[in-house]
């Protein structure tokens, strides 16, 4: 599970880095709210840590924008704002739970699993990215109303990407959440590359426009348009 920890005093930023670490997650820190808003908006994370007090752009801001733009994923406000108003303000903001500093680790750390416990909208039965569809019941997909045959391997990336459409997804996020390979001591780039070639023949071989595309020296994204 990837986490992003938006914290710009140093020393909790670390603890927090070094204590979800040892419990298996894989953590990035931003110290700033305009950080924050790049990671979200060109990576995939499972849950967010947040500080709403933040330089530049404040936690809220940042918050409110990314809500507002669909983003889905479960956001943990922490801060030392801890009147009834403020928390009001950040569950209507967009956050799904709110931690008043300073806190036990241990507490934080069950909140994180509650979040990432709790279903999300986008575990919807059907997707659609321009149009591409696909339904999870039936494992069908279609594009321009054509039946696109893929293999397990093709389902489950193109799931992937138009679960975190408009999102870059790095080689090693694939790596870990589609084929499920944390510990290899090669990596598996070739292989994803293979998979995303044979994915675009099937799917942007028609004259529509392209939905899978390459962000050179950084990953892949889905989307209807231009990246």
């Amino acid at each position: 599970m990837r986490v992003l920890v938006v914290e710009d005093e140093q020393k909790v930023g670390d603890a927090l880095q070094e204590g979800l670490t040892g419990e298996g997650y894989d953590v990035v820190v931003e110290r700033t709210g305009e950080g924050a808003f790049y990671r979200v908006k060109t990576e995939a994370f499972d849950v967010i840590l947040l500080d709403l007090m933040l330089p530049g752009r404040d936690g809220l801001e940042v918050l409110t924008t990314l809500r507002n733009g669909g983003l889905e994923t479960p956001v943990l406000v922490l801060t030392a704002r801890d009147t009834l108003e403020d928390r009001v303000l950040g569950l209507d903001s967009g956050a799904d739970d709110y931690l008043v500093k300073p806190f036990a680790f241990e507490e934080m750390l069950a909140r994180v699993r509650a979040l990432l416990r709790r279903p999300r909208f986008s575990e919807a039965a059907q997707f659609a990215v321009g149009d591409l569809t696909m339904d999870l019941l039936s494992r069908k997909v279609t594009r321009g109303g054509e039946r696109v045959d893929l293999t397990v391997r093709e389902f489950e990336l193109l799931e992937y990407l138009m679960r975190h459409e408009g999102q870059v997804v790095s080689r090693d996020t694939l790596a870990r959440d589609v084929w499920n390979e944390t510990g290899r001591s090669t990596p598996l780039d070739n292989v994803i590359d293979v998979h995303i070639a044979r994915l675009r023949r099937k799917i942007d071989s028609g004259p529509a426009p392209k939905l899978v595309h390459t962000v050179r020296g950084v990953g892949f994204m889905l989307q209807e348009g231009e990246p």
